[in-house]
């Protein structure tokens, strides 16, 4: 009768046990709502991101840049005429006369052509 009880008495913890693990989790995923129900996210209260300029370079062409390259090619009183989203235009004087320079609106003004 002893082994009787004491095999009851094991099995009914194990029960008990395995039954506690699987009733805990599913507590856990309880959601009650008193209120509103279709709020939206909680509010970001973090800092926005930085905007253009904030202490990093353009991703374009810089004009000021493309009119010293254009200096460095022997234009005189260079000055950005025409920036269009894929070129810088700057028009100077050389010894030829009055002359036009193309360069890449991207990082570093690349050159592209020289009429």
């Amino acid at each position: 009768m002893m082994q009787f009880l004491a095999k009851a008495g094991l099995a009914v913890m194990l029960t008990a046990g395995t039954l506690a693990g699987t009733v805990v989790p599913a507590a856990a995923q309880l959601n009650i709502i008193i209120g509103e129900p279709d709020r939206g996210p909680p509010q970001d209260y973090r800092r926005p991101p930085p905007g253009q300029g904030y202490g990093r370079p353009s991703r374009g062409c810089n004009p000021q840049l493309a009119e010293n390259l254009a200096r460095d090619y022997g234009f005189r009183r260079a000055r950005v005429v025409d920036i269009t989203p894929r070129r810088v235009i700057v028009q100077g004087w050389t010894r030829r006369g009055q002359d036009e320079m193309s360069f890449g609106n991207v990082r570093g003004c690349p050159a592209l052509r020289r009429r």
